[in-house]
């Protein structure tokens, strides 16, 4: 079952980044009106959230910079005065691919040992690092519905 979920994450992260592809640096940085985050936010936020849902959780060190974590992890928003770089969307749309390779790596190599029960937002208990994979492809699908909306509005 779990190629399936891997599959789901691969086409979900293609389907972002052909979208994130098509704007520019500063559409990219653009809070559409009555909107609290943009395009950009929405990447970070999926990486460093399947880092702290399948790494943290499990115990097991983030494959990101704490500054990204800080920055994109639940409950932030974007600065609207602080504009993100080209560099740094380069090392994000690289750590979309990346991160989503590790973690496949790592789970087909055992990796994955201990899970601390937790319930998200959505009100979903994942208990397993499977639990964390499938839930994983539930909220980066929400994100690219929020990135299509966004993407309307520019």
């Amino acid at each position: 079952m779990l190629d399936t979920d891997f599959r789901i994450l691969q086409i979900t992260r293609e389907n972002i980044q052909k979208l994130i592809s098509t704007f520019t640096l500063e559409q990219l940085n653009i809070i559409p009106p009555k909107m609290n985050n943009n395009l950009i936010w929405n990447l970070g936020h999926v990486i460093v959230t399947q880092q702290i849902l399948c790494y943290k959780l499990s115990g097991l060190p983030i494959h990101l910079d704490s500054t990204f974590i800080e920055k994109y992890k639940k409950g932030t928003r974007p600065n609207p005065d602080q504009a993100i770089s080209q560099k740094e969307i380069d090392l994000l749309l690289e750590s979309l691919q990346s991160t989503q390779d590790q973690l496949k790596s790592d789970y087909a190599n055992g990796v994955f040992q201990s899970y601390e029960t937790y319930t998200t937002s959505y009100n979903m208990t994942l208990t397993s690092i499977e639990d964390a994979i499938r839930f994983n492809n539930v909220h980066e699908a929400m994100h690219l519905g929020t990135c299509l909306a966004l993407k309307n509005l520019l």
